[in-house]
Order: C-alpha cells, then sequence, then structure tokens
C-alpha cells in the first residue's frame, strides 16, 4: 500500500531548502526572476511546483507558505499579487494581476479558471476600444475558497470567505460568505450551511 502524503506535508519537508532557493533567487534583477517564472511555467513535477513557488516568492508582494502553482498557469504582473498559506493553481489558469489580486488562505483555483484585476474602457465612440485603455481594479478572493473549473472572476470582485464558485460561472458582482454560486452571469444558487 503506497502512502499518500499531502501537499503541505511535502513542503514542510523541503521548507527549508525552498526558502533558502528564494533568498537567493531575490538577489536577480526582477526582470530576470520575471523571465525565469515564464520558463518554468510548463516544468512537471515537484520539481516544478518548488521552482515556481520560490520564485513567486521572491517576486510577489506577499507570498504564504505551500502554494501549488501546477504547469501551465499564465500569471501576469506576480510583483502584484498576495497570495496566503495553503492555495493550489491548477493547470491551465489565466491570472492578471496587474490591477492587483489578493488570494486569501486555503483557497483552490480548479483548472482553466481566469481572475483579472483589469478591463478595457469603452466608453468613447470616435475611438478604437482596443485603443482606450484599461481600468485597474483590485480583485480579491477571501479564504476557505473554491473556484471551479474554467470559472472567470472579473476585474474588481470580491469573493468573501467559505464560498464556491461553480465550473464555468462568470463572476460579475461580489459572493457574499458560505454561498454558491453559478451561472452566467453568476447568481446564489444556495447558502452553505
Amino acid at each position: 500500500m503506497t502512502e499518500n502524503i499531502r501537499g503541505r506535508d511535502k513542503f514542510n519537508k523541503y521548507k527549508k531548502h525552498i526558502i533558502f532557493l528564494s533568498n537567493f533567487l531575490s538577489v536577480i534583477p526582477l526582470r530576470i526572476r520575471n523571465k525565469l517564472f515564464e520558463h518554468f511555467r510548463m516544468t512537471k513535477g515537484l520539481k516544478g511546483i518548488a521552482i515556481r513557488y520560490a520564485l513567486l516568492k521572491s517576486i510577489a508582494i506577499k507570498c504564504g507558505d505551500n502554494i501549488s502553482i501546477h504547469p501551465g498557469v499564465y500569471l501576469l504582473n506576480p510583483e502584484k499579487i498576495i497570495i496566503g498559506n495553503n492555495v493550489s493553481i491548477h493547470p491551465m489558469c489565466y491570472i492578471d494581476a496587474t490591477g492587483e489580486i489578493i488570494i486569501g488562505n486555503d483557497v483552490s483555483i480548479a483548472h482553466g479558471a481566469s481572475i483579472m484585476s483589469t478591463s478595457h474602457e469603452f466608453e468613447r465612440k470616435d475611438i478604437p476600444i482596443k485603443d482606450q485603455g484599461l481600468n485597474l481594479s483590485k480583485t480579491m478572493i477571501n479564504n476557505n475558497v473554491w473556484i471551479g473549473a474554467k470559472a472567470t472572476i472579473l476585474s474588481g470582485i470580491l469573493i468573501e470567505s467559505g464560498s464556491i464558485v461553480a465550473a464555468n460561472a462568470v463572476v460579475t458582482k461580489n459572493v457574499p460568505e458560505n454561498t454558491v454560486v453559478g451561472g452566467i452571469p453568476a447568481k446564489i444558487i444556495k447558502e452553505r450551511r
């Protein structure tokens, strides 16, 4: 019988080595660390998760313990992100932290999810939309949240603690505490008890 070790136990086993690597990397210019983070985007296995974590810890505003960023995650402007403890971000996620993103503790982000902190300006009719610039808005995901597969969280949204965003949901409004939301646009399906 194979022993099943949780990710946080594996992290704790190698924590000193990972923190040492992160501290070593922090002396490298930010531009190069960002390039390295992109370079190791597709590296598989524990090696890839450890390298991405060490780099992110040296780049992010704040980065807690036991962060698992799986292969194929596109994280733009990681220097504008805050991530708590015990967070997993699964393959094929797109996270744009240009306007700042805060992710709390014990958050699971399933594969293919998108989290935005920018939106396009589009008010003027005399200028092409693509040339009107961006609005930057902080997006926040509080503690103990599960973001389902292929869900989209738009810019400036607050997802309160204990909430679940169903697969394929498009979140256009803040999500209250301990609720399950789903649909396009996302609406409250039920409250968690």
